[in-house]
């Protein structure tokens, strides 16, 4: 009896690893890791530096451990990060310190049809699938969707996308929900976007912890412009993260007609509604107020952004390429103003080579301060990548806020590739320019030049896995600035100076 259930052990433990030799022959394994420590100097990156402060000197590093598996009918792929600055923990720390080890990405893909593939019994779409996790979300140059990765964290979604190619094709339609818990005691569907300050300063300059379920008001002082706070004047926008979306539907398309892609993109995002409040901070003699927005408000404040993207190519070898777009932005913001705003881009580059020329204008609409309209006419360019486009100092659209009168940036990008593609060096200039007028504190109106940056960026390749970044920026400042970052006239310095060395390790442990 018990010859025979051995014998039918080793029968069924045989026909496994057949099977999962079989599997594994048609599969694709991948694990991969990313170590990215990355130096920086800061005498004025991301706003203007005060008089009197000091430079600002530290060391972040992400570290990833990646794993993609592909087979015919599935891809699945898993991130795990942990960001940190060097030093940000004690030598030897306990489990009250907390983890900041975070999960990235954990999505699959799942393959409904696939004419490429032969294992496909039949397959209605040449390809078809639906992509459900967390995931990052990018199309296009990322002007308007993409990863942030210049972020230490980056940025991604907890989302799902029906992906569909027929034809030339290209359809995703895409959609998110996100909620704080999922308690049992929890009424309602009301979402208090997490980005939220440990500590705030009340109305006297206190230092105080941030009340639960609020998002403060910056410096909470005064909430009219009039008594200093310019944080009115110039909120930050999704790029500034301070307010994550209830809820995200998208559809996206695109087509190339020969040598030119033809791409579109209807968005719609849902914040939840808020109500100003106070909290009295009792602490200490000198008493003052907290205020923020409460988000226990019913129903929505819906955004919707639409517009397209075109890209011809030309030349035997591709040298010249045009970029060309439009983008509209109506409906509601997320404070719950009415929404016209709009959005032009457009670049010439030409390659011969070793060397690549790039000469661009990007315009986002703002808000004209002498205008009696109640329409906000403020372009948010949603969840991209703003490092990319508006200098790398990021002093728009990114964490530090956008000058509420908007931005037109003309450009010029100069890069130098090596013949073996090891070294390469690029120098950009911006010219900033309000894209509407802007009050000061008096009700007159700012120059609209704020000033123009210089970029300089120099990379070598160590080896197949290490990449070397060396950076410098530095800009000349007018006083406009100081009311674009909300600043105070006269008391900050003009010309701010950033650089930083990166490293970019990235080996493969496994490809099978």
């Amino acid at each position: 009896m018990y010859k025979n259930v051995f014998k039918q052990c080793r029968v069924v433990l045989f026909v496994s690893c057949f099977s999962l030799a079989a599997l594994t022959a048609r599969a694709q394994l991948t694990i991969t890791g990313q170590l990215r420590p990355r130096g920086e100097l800061r005498d004025g990156y991301g706003t203007l530096q005060t008089l009197g402060n000091k430079d600002a000197a530290f060391i972040s590093q992400r570290t990833r451990l990646t794993l993609n598996y592909k087979w015919s009918h599935l891809i699945f792929q898993t991130s795990i990060q942990d960001v940190r600055l060097w030093g940000q923990d004690a030598s030897t720390i306990t489990v009250n310190d907390g983890s900041r080890l975070s999960l990235h990405e954990a999505w699959a893909e799942i393959i409904l049809s696939n004419k490429k593939d032969t294992s496909f019994k039949t397959s209605p779409f040449d390809y078809f699938a639906i992509k459900i996790g967390r995931q990052e979300i990018t199309y296009d140059d990322e002007h308007l969707l993409g990863p942030s990765d210049w972020l230490q964290q980056a940025r991604r979604h907890d989302a799902i996308v029906l992906k569909l190619i027929q034809s030339g094709w290209q359809v995703d339609l895409g959609g998110a929900l996100n909620q704080n818990t999922d308690a049992i005691n929890y009424n309602g569907t009301y979402y208090t976007p997490a980005n939220v300050p440990a500590t705030v300063k009340d109305s006297k300059g206190n230092l105080v912890n941030t009340p639960a379920g609020m998002i403060p008001l910056i410096n909470g002082a005064g909430i009219s412009a009039k008594n200093g706070n310019l944080a009115a004047l110039n909120p930050p926008g999704t790029n500034g993260l301070n307010q994550d979306y209830k809820a995200l539907q998208y559809l996206y398309f695109a087509k190339k007609f020969n040598k030119t892609k033809i791409s579109g993109l209807f968005l719609t995002d849902q914040f939840g509604k808020h109500a100003l409040d106070s909290v009295k901070n009792t602490a200490g003699a000198d008493v003052g107020y907290v205020y923020g927005y409460r988000y226990n408000q019913p129903a929505v404040n819906l955004r919707y952004t639409t517009g397209l993207l075109v890209n011809p190519v030309f030349g035997d070898k591709n040298q010249f390429a045009l970029t060309g777009g439009y983008y509209y932005q109506g409906g509601h913001d997320k404070d719950g103003l009415g929404l016209d705003a709009s959005m032009l881009t457009f670049s010439a580059a030409y390659n011969s080579g070793q060397l690549a020329y790039i000469i661009g204008w990007d315009y986002l609409s703002g808000n004209d301060a002498f205008s009696s309209s109640k329409t906000s006419h403020r372009f948010d360019p949603l969840y991209g990548t703003p490092h990319k486009f508006w200098g790398l100092m990021d002093y728009f659209y990114a964490g530090s806020g956008s000058p509420n009168g908007g931005l037109s940036n003309p450009y010029l990008k100069i890069k130098y590739t090596s013949t073996n593609k090891r070294f390469s060096t690029e120098l950009a200039n911006h010219y900033f320019m309000l894209a509407d007028n802007q009050k000061d504190l008096t009700g007159n109106a700012v120059s609209k030049y704020l000033g123009t940056e210089f970029d300089l960026t120099t990379g070598y390749k160590l080896n197949k896995f290490t990449q070397a970044t060396l950076g410098l920026s530095y800009m000349s400042a007018t006083q406009s600035m100081e009311y674009a970052k909300n600043i105070s006239p006269g008391t900050a310095h003009l010309n701010p100076v950033w650089a930083y060395l990166q490293l970019n390790i990235t080996p493969e442990f496994l490809n099978k």
